[in-house]
């Protein structure tokens, strides 16, 4: 008499098979076809504008020509970098990029943070409608009109100056002394966004439990003390996200306004890595080491992303990824 195998009965149940994966896949698409549609124009964006543009990478390590193209230029390895590192221009670039960001990390972060809070408080809606009304407005306002406006507003015989002469202080020119140019982008662009900045704020907000108001208040806690206590914690883990996407940006600074700002006289604490690679890259056709810089660039605001990453996973329970 055959004996009976019983071990295949205790095997376990086989993998879904690659056939029956894609049957899948393609009855998800035509249920949610409309869906797929609408985010089409997204995929198609950052394929297109982030991703294909990788491919562009390797002339960093190539001594690129036009004529060449990017296949026939021969490679050089890492001369660029070691032609950026040794350069005169590197630590002054370097330390104008990393002293702006610091500024406006200390100064600008915490703003529309400080903004949420304080409209928060107001009991008057309609006086509160007025002041998000205002302060969201500069948001709106072009980057080309706000440089405008300091150029006016700061010239020797502009407002400031003026007002300042009422005093007796001598006129100046303020956008062509490099003491200033730190503090007249970063408080320039406070104004410009913080409005806009506490959105985000205020939608958090929104999120609290009232109910812990009402506790607090039968324990006795004012105003103050339900701001420590129960606002601020409840919209820490918000301030903790933008936060780590703020430092991933640590070496990035949109080169429009400062190229609309600097001068030759200001280059010594205006000019960053954008606006570098802006110079060498477009006027002077130093595509390989502009190159070369700019992901650079990238390789350090990534470290700085994932480094800011660990220690709130470490410090804190909220973390990006």
């Amino acid at each position: 008499m055959d004996t009976v195998n019983t071990t295949t009965s205790r095997n376990p149940k086989p993998a879904r098979s690659t056939e029956s994966i894609w049957v899948t896949i393609g009855r998800d698409l035509r249920r949610n076809k409309l869906l797929y549609l609408m985010v089409l124009p997204v995929i198609a964006y950052y394929l297109i504008f982030d991703y294909g543009p990788m491919y562009g990478l390797q002339i960093a390590f190539k001594d690129y020509g036009p004529g060449a193209g990017i296949w026939n230029s021969p490679w050089v390895g890492f001369e660029n970098f070691i032609q950026f590192f040794n350069s005169y221009y590197f630590w002054r670039i370097i330390r104008n990029t990393l002293l702006i960001n610091v500024y406006e990390l200390i100064f600008g972060f915490p703003a529309p943070i400080i903004l949420a809070l304080l409209l928060n408080e107001l009991r008057q809606q309609a006086f509160k409608r007025v002041v998000q009304t205002v302060t969201y407005l500069p948001h709106f306002i072009s980057i080309v009109v706000v440089v405008g406006m300091l150029v006016d507003f700061l010239a020797r015989d502009g407002v400031v100056n003026q007002l300042t002469a009422l005093f007796g202080i001598p006129s100046r020119s303020f956008l062509s002394e490099p003491e200033w140019f730190r503090s007249l982008y970063v408080s320039s662009g406070i104004w410009q966004q913080v409005g806009w900045g506490s959105i985000i704020y205020l939608a958090a907000l929104s999120g609290i439990d009232p109910t812990l108001y009402e506790a607090a208040k039968v324990d006795g806690a004012g105003r103050w003390k339900q701001m420590i206590h129960i606002t601020i914690p409840g919209i820490m883990p918000t301030i903790i996200i933008l936060l780590i996407l703020r430092m991933g940006s640590m070496m990035s600074l949109g080169s429009e306004k400062i190229l609309l700002m600097y001068n030759p006289l200001t280059y010594d604490t205006a000019d960053v890595i954008s606006t570098f690679v802006y110079r060498k890259g477009i006027l002077e056709a130093s595509y390989s080491y502009t190159t070369a810089v700019g992901l650079f660039n990238a390789v350090i605001a990534f470290s700085l992303l994932i480094i800011s990453n660990s220690i709130s996973k470490r410090v804190s329970e909220t973390k990006l990824w």
